[in-house]
């Protein structure tokens, strides 16, 4: 029989097998080994069950539910160069914005399990909507805007059915990709402690952040991140299944009370009006359940219209950066979450990695024919990995989830950043504990694997340590005369990012601005 450690996150090495799911189970005789869905999904091959695949999904889900919410914000409340909102009109229209961002991110979280099998969630992604809103929209408009996502998947799409995006992946060394797995796990924990405002930026120069409000904890959602973080670490250490799960409703009913009573409040954008206050929602049963989802904003998109409004040069550079954030954000996302669940090779390459990045490229484009920014691989999907999911059934599972929230809106609204992130912070501990797979006596390796780790959560940036990384490594193998053993796309790909960390100067040097 399995050990219990198999249905939950374990923080033991010696239980990286049972998290893997390569060891079998003993209950293969089930008869939901031989049922459809089983077999469809190789669930019982994975080592895994239907009902963590199930906790998984919606674990994924409540972790990245938050972009329905925030995108709205930083979309859909920015001008472009008409002086016109997204969607059309002199004031915001929050609710046909979010209506549309998680219908792309079901759509597209569904196309990812059924045809890719894989444990992975897409939705829009942050970053590049933010780059979107304030660098690209305020030049030319929304329409405009989006028909340059969509010509960036397209490329995308190009190159992967091509073979140049999945040669790329094969060509990084192992230790590069285990970098590249640590170091997402330290960002996805900043992430959690940023977003439930343990972590929080000072005005004090030169220190740039500090722990809480000057230095000491205070407010009722602090308590409610720190309850839940310890409720989860305490499930986890004795091995409750569905541990990450009970956590975040936990930590939820309680903010719903601490709130009802307390009357917190909001803490406003960046915890700037109400610092002891909620984060992203307040946590109050809302009054009515279900709303009608706008979605006029599908198809809301101009395909050449940049070109005519600020050139064939601006343009073509514009793709460029979204393209190489795009391509190698997601690189570094399945390999973790396949590091996570036990599903790499011998070279560190997922399972159906090819159809893995083609799903990933056709959401990129779908985001942008939607009007919701470029949608991609969301690393958040490593806590429903943590609770047990190693299929595309768990991915089914977040997209229907997903679907359901474009009329469910309010329900989804009750979570606040305190109840969902101590699941990222126990996610990001588990991958880092893959940090003593990489040779740190090979300086050679061991420097752009340090830069990976570190410049991912010290930029909030995975591709900036992405590219860190592949960049030193060339110079330091050539540096020491191994140039020949360097694949020769990784000498293409470190041009490709000198390229992208200069793109502010190329502009410059072109006369573009």
């Amino acid at each position: 029989m399995a050990d219990a450690a198999s249905d939950t996150v374990s923080t033991d090495k010696g239980d990286k097998g049972d998290r893997g799911g390569r060891g079998g189970r003993g209950d293969r005789g089930d008869s939901g080994s031989t049922n459809g869905i089983d077999r469809f999904f190789r669930i019982s091959e994975r080592g895994s069950t239907v009902g963590r695949e199930v906790r998984g999904g919606l674990v994924t889900f409540f972790a990245m539910a938050y972009i329905i919410a925030l995108n709205p914000l930083i979309i859909g409340t920015v001008k472009d160069a008409s002086g016109q909102f997204l969607g059309g009109g002199t004031s915001p229209n929050i609710a046909m914005v979010a209506a549309a961002t998680a219908l792309v991110a079901g759509v597209v979280t569904i196309l990812m399990g059924l045809v890719a099998n894989y444990p992975l969630a897409l939705a829009t992604g942050l970053g590049l909507n933010a780059f979107l809103a304030f660098g690209v929209a305020s030049s030319m408009t929304w329409a405009d805007a989006m028909g340059l996502i969509v010509l960036e998947g397209l490329v995308i799409l190009v190159l992967v059915l091509t073979g140049f995006r999945k040669a790329v992946f094969h060509a990084v060394p192992r230790e590069l990709k285990t970098a590249i797995s640590v170091g997402i796990g330290l960002f996805i924990a900043l992430i959690g402690f940023v977003d439930a405002g343990l972590v929080r930026r000072t005005a004090a120069p030169p220190v740039p952040v500090q722990f809480g409000i000057d230095g000491s904890l205070g407010g009722w959602p602090v308590l409610v991140f720190v309850v839940g973080l310890l409720a989860i670490t305490i499930m986890v250490v004795r091995k409750v299944r569905g541990a990450i799960l009970y956590g975040i409703l936990g930590a939820t009913v309680l903010a719903i009370v601490i709130e009802a009573i307390a009357k917190v409040g909001a803490a406003g954008p960046g915890y700037a009006t109400n610092p002891r206050g909620w984060g992203l929602n307040v946590p109050r049963l809302p009054d009515h359940w279900i709303q009608v989802p706008d979605f006029g904003l599908l198809g809301k998109f101009s395909l050449l219209g940049s070109f005519e409004r600020i050139g064939i040069v601006a343009a073509v550079l514009l793709i460029f950066t979204l393209m190489v954030a795009d391509f190698f954000d997601t690189m570094g996302t399945m390999t973790a979450i396949g590091s996570e669940a036990g599903l790499l090779d011998k070279d560190g390459v997922p399972p159906n990695s090819q159809r893995i990045l083609v799903v990933d490229s056709v959401a990129a484009a779908a985001g942008g024919a939607a009007s919701v920014s470029s949608a991609t691989s969301y690393i958040e999907s490593a806590a429903g990995v943590g609770e047990g999911a190693r299929t595309g059934l768990a991915s089914v599972v977040t997209g229907v989830c997903f679907l359901l929230a474009t009329a469910f809106a309010p329900i989804v609204e009750i979570i606040p950043y305190e109840a969902a992130t101590p699941a990222l912070v126990v996610v990001g501990f588990l991958m880092m504990t893959q940090v003593t797979e990489i040779s740190w006596d090979k300086y050679d390796i061991a420097i752009p694997a340090f830069l990976t780790i570190v410049l991912m959560p010290f930029t909030y940036s995975i591709s900036v340590g992405i590219g860190a990384g592949f960049v030193s490594y060339v110079v330091l193998r050539a540096a020491r005369g191994k140039a020949r053993e360097i694949h020769p796309l990784l000498w293409v790909v470190a041009l490709l990012f000198v390229v992208y960390f200069a793109i502010d100067p190329i502009k410059q040097v072109l006369g573009v601005s």
